[in-house]
């Protein structure tokens, strides 16, 4: 029994400090690369080479040329190789000093997992991923989105990762990119977990800012209304986020100017009868970002296109508030 005892605490002894030395940072630990991960400036590889010490368990940094110079290896390109390629580089180097030589290589860094992340977040531009993370841990990094931030993710991503794994991908044919949105709202509720991808480099995050309804004439409250939830809001909700009518509204006389799509910025007047509407004698309508819901006075005329044209300029300069 006692010298079982003192093989258990032999190994203990022993097991313990090694189990401790990644976590002091003096063993390198490998980084799970996606597949065909292309190596890229800012990386670090660890090489281990069979009977050449001269190499082995040395870490080699690509530097910002996308170089690496490796010792009997020399210099030679390292960015855009996968870590396969990369082997099969350095072997056919080394196959002058060794037969046949046994390399294995390791990624222990991975600076060059640049993501683009644009639109409303606290701090758009280009981030570098600290390992794999999932779309909602990429917003994370940027800061968040803001205040306006609109209804959707969009997603883009390189041909050579394959399609994103999402349910409304669409593939550009001539650059072979694949581009999906999200709901953001669905995202950050984890409402649909499948929605929440592996981000992979050189992937492009978008969040447009949210579209604007604007409410214009004799209400309380005139101004724009952010859609930050919702594509659209119904005529009746913008109505009541104006805080109603004044007294001497014509509703039913109302117009909805709307811009076209592929219309150049002409814009169509869309007559609407509000009091019809509020009586439930006509459908509620659905208004769409950038749409103009003018309510004119009782005692004014009709309008020509020109002054509904000029509410809609005027409009960009009112209050906006989030819905």
């Amino acid at each position: 029994m006692g010298l079982i005892r003192y093989l258990i605490f032999v190994i203990w002894l022993f097991w313990v400090p090694l189990q401790a030395l990644p976590q002091a940072g003096l063993i390198a630990r490998p980084v799970a690369a996606a597949p065909e991960y292309a190596l890229g400036a800012g990386d670090q590889v660890v090489l281990h080479v069979i009977d050449m010490d001269e190499i082995s368990d040395k870490p080699v940094r690509i530097d910002p040329n996308g170089f690496v110079d490796i010792p009997l290896a020399g210099r030679f390109r390292a960015a855009g190789l996968t870590l396969e390629q990369f082997k099969a580089e350095l072997a056919t180097r080394l196959s002058k000093y060794i037969t046949s030589p046994q390399i294995s290589v390791s990624l222990t860094d991975d600076q060059s997992r640049s993501v683009s992340i644009i639109g409303s977040v606290a701090a758009p531009g280009v981030h570098q991923l600290p390992g794999p993370k999932r779309l909602i841990e990429v917003l994370a990094l940027a800061g968040g989105v803001k205040a306006d931030a609109g209804s959707r993710v969009i997603l883009t991503r390189e041909q050579k990762w394959g399609k994103l794994p999402l349910a409304n991908v669409t593939v550009d044919p001539a650059t072979g990119s694949s581009t999906a949105s999200v709901s953001l709202d669905d995202l950050q509720a984890s409402k649909n977990p499948s929605d929440n991808i592996l981000i992979l480099p050189n992937d492009i995050i978008s969040i447009p800012k949210a579209e604007i309804v604007y409410v214009v004439g004799n209400v309380r409250k005139p101004g724009g209304f952010q859609l930050s939830s919702h594509p659209t809001i119904s005529l009746l909700q913008a109505i009541a986020l104006a805080e109603g009518m004044d007294r001497d509204a014509a509703p039913r006389r109302a117009t909805i100017l709307r811009q076209a799509p592929g219309s150049d910025g002409k814009a169509t007047e869309i007559p609407v009868d509000i009091s019809q509407i509020f009586a439930g004698k006509a459908p509620d309508i659905a208004l769409q970002g950038n749409d103009v819901l003018n309510v004119p006075s009782s005692a004014a005329k009709s309008g020509s296109r020109r002054a509904i044209e000029a509410i809609l300029q005027a409009a960009t300069g009112l209050a906006v508030y989030h819905y």
